[in-house]
This record gives C-alpha cells, sequence and structure tokens, in this order.
C-alpha cells in the first residue's frame, strides 16, 4: 500500500506543476512590446471619448461602454447601470436634458495594460454641462474602468466615476 503512494504523490505534483507552468505563460503572454501598444492606443481611445462625449453629449457614451452583459457603471459609492440596459435607458433620458457638454481628461491618465484585450484606466476628469435651460454646471473627480479591446475596437466594459467634493477642513 505504501509503495502505491509513492506514486501518486508524484503524479500529482506533476500535474500541479504542469498545470500552474501553463498559468504563468498565459499570464506572461502580454509583452512589455504588446504592453507599450495596449497603452498607447488606451490613451488614443480615452481622446476619441473626451472629443465624442464634447461633439456629441451624453449621447456619445453610449458607443463606448459595452453592450455586454458584463457591463456595469458606479458613482459615488452607488450603482448607477447594473447592465448595458439600463445604461442605454438612463444615457438617452440623460442626454435629453443637456444642451452642451464638455469632457476633459486630467494629465495624470493612467493606463494599466493587464491582457492584450484588457487594460485599467484612472483618470481626473473635468466635465462642463449646460442643461437645456441654460444652467452650467463644472464638476471635477475621479475615473476609473475596465477597457477592453472586443469586435475590433476598445470599449469601456465596467465604469466608476466620482465627483471631488470640497477640500478638507484645515484643523
Amino acid at each position: 500500500m505504501r509503495t502505491w503512494q509513492w506514486f501518486v504523490l508524484p503524479a500529482v505534483v506533476l500535474l500541479v506543476a504542469c498545470g500552474s507552468n501553463h498559468l504563468s505563460s498565459t499570464q506572461q503572454s502580454l509583452t512589455s512590446e504588446r504592453a507599450t501598444e495596449v497603452e498607447r492606443d488606451v490613451r488614443a481611445y480615452t481622446g476619441v471619448v473626451a472629443r465624442d462625449v464634447t461633439q456629441d453629449g451624453p449621447a456619445a457614451w453610449r458607443k463606448h461602454f459595452a453592450d455586454s452583459p458584463e457591463f456595469f457603471m458606479a458613482s459615488e459609492g452607488r450603482l448607477v447601470f447594473p447592465n448595458s440596459a439600463a445604461a442605454t435607458a438612463g444615457i438617452q433620458q440623460f442626454a435629453g436634458t443637456i444642451k452642451h457638454m464638455e469632457l476633459e481628461w486630467g494629465h495624470d491618465l493612467r493606463v494599466d495594460p493587464l491582457t492584450p484585450e484588457l487594460a485599467v484606466v484612472a483618470a481626473p476628469w473635468h466635465e462642463i454641462r449646460i442643461d437645456n435651460a441654460g444652467n452650467r454646471v463644472d464638476e471635477s473627480g475621479y475615473f476609473t474602468a475596465i477597457a477592453e479591446y472586443k469586435d475590433g475596437r476598445w470599449q469601456f466594459r465596467d465604469a466608476h466615476w466620482s465627483v471631488a467634493g470640497p477640500p478638507p477642513a484645515v484643523q
């Protein structure tokens, strides 16, 4: 019986080692050259997003949010859009109230390539909105998202917005 255990134990160790070797080779599939390309492409993509939102208003977000079951968006600690359908409805409703919108990313835009098809995006943002009544709102905050390359283009797979609050009181 003990001889049998000595054959099984090395076989199990070998299988686990082969499995972990496969995992690490998959994780390494993002070469430094490809990571540089992903970062460059996602930076360019965020520029397109800001241009589209500034040019076309909030309706432009629909084409930049993934139309997939994985999509969600949170803001200010709350789940605003639990899925793509909710995002579509919310964007349409909001777009009807806005006359003009400008989006600008801050200079500290960060892109962290995770795989050849996924990257984390984080950036300060500033937005000017003018509603249909002519009221102007200037807001700034921080944005984080997962950008996903799918169907030949980058899009946000999920997103989170936060609005900067007032500076902390000095005591």
